[in-house]
């Protein structure tokens, strides 16, 4: 019970999405068709620049154009990834879908989301392109078969609570280890819900010292790095003042007794000479509270 109360208070990955190159250089054709069927297939595919971009053209739209190579993948790719009040993106509407139907969001392959919400709505997966099969579906999921979509301004310091995903723990975690968690309750912004329950984040351990002799306890850093938006652009996220007095209040709220607040080991310190400190182990399902790092500029979707 301690163990438990104790990892109640101490807590206080990358998102899946398409983002632009590092330091605002360019993306290759190859960089593009890789990020493109990790989308689509959840792994970067094989064969020739010229077959590949072919399989992805034929699966979502269910022909292939004679355009040029470059043309044939900036357009796939602009559809994935941007947004406007006028056109939704393929990723925003997939998103859409999903949280409509099932009040959560996935990190799943486009392919598999699909068939997903297709054994959902229909109870088996349906033939045709990713387009027109989402099309359709869209039709279905909201009144009068139109998804708005609107931009939205997420202010700095909003509040995301979220689940961690994978135990960590002071004997075994190591610095630098991955840290994967999710958004544990949807997120809004000027009425539109912009984070979805189930979008992924990712963070790292940046710090971790097991216990030691003389009472010295351990200690467990991590640090929470961004979220996924639902229109799959990535918001920076961290660990703040604000998130750890929400933390607070949401453990007090359930009976736990915060004399402190860090994630830096166990409340308290066990005296005495050579007794054993505290390890610290934080179970896969923790939850607390994270904050934007900045206003974010994204697109939300009207959900009533």
């Amino acid at each position: 019970m301690r163990k438990i109360l104790i990892c109640t208070m101490i807590a206080i990955f990358a998102a899946t999405g398409l983002v632009g190159a590092q330091g605002g250089a360019e993306l290759t054709m190859l960089d593009k068709t890789a990020a493109v069927e990790k989308i689509l297939y959840g792994t970067e595919q094989t064969g020739s620049l010229v077959e590949r971009v072919s399989k992805i053209e034929n699966d979502m739209y269910g022909q292939e154009s004679k355009d040029a190579l470059v043309t044939k993948l900036d357009r796939v790719y602009g559809y994935i990834r941007e947004n406007s009040a006028a056109a939704a993106s393929f990723t925003i509407k997939l998103s859409a879908v999903e949280w409509m139907l099932t009040r959560d969001t996935t990190a799943q392959p486009a392919k598999t989301r699909l068939e997903n919400l297709e054994k959902v709505m229909f109870g088996s997966p349906s033939q045709g392109s990713f387009d027109g099969r989402l099309t359709k579906l869209v039709k279905l999921a909201f009144p009068g078969g139109q998804l708005e979509v609107t931009g939205a301004s997420v202010p700095k310091d909003s509040l995301v609570k979220i689940k961690i995903m994978t135990q960590l723990d002071t004997k075994n975690s190591r610095t630098g280890d991955a840290v994967a968690f999710q958004a544990a309750e949807d997120v809004y912004a000027g009425g539109l819900l912009v984070i979805g329950k189930g979008a992924t984040g990712a963070g790292k351990v940046t710090k971790v010292e097991p216990a030691r002799n003389f009472g010295r306890d351990a200690k467990l850093e991590i640090s929470f790095d961004n979220i996924a938006a639902i229109d799959g652009t990535s918001i920076e996220t961290l660990l703040g003042e604000k998130a750890k007095e929400e933390t607070k209040s949401m453990a007090k709220a359930a009976g736990a007794t915060v004399a402190g607040l860090v994630i830096l080991g166990p409340i308290g310190v066990v005296g005495g000479a050579f007794v054993q400190g505290q390890d610290i182990t934080i179970p896969a399902g923790t939850e607390l509270y994270i904050q934007t790092k900045a206003d974010a500029e994204v697109y939300g979707i009207k959900t009533q």
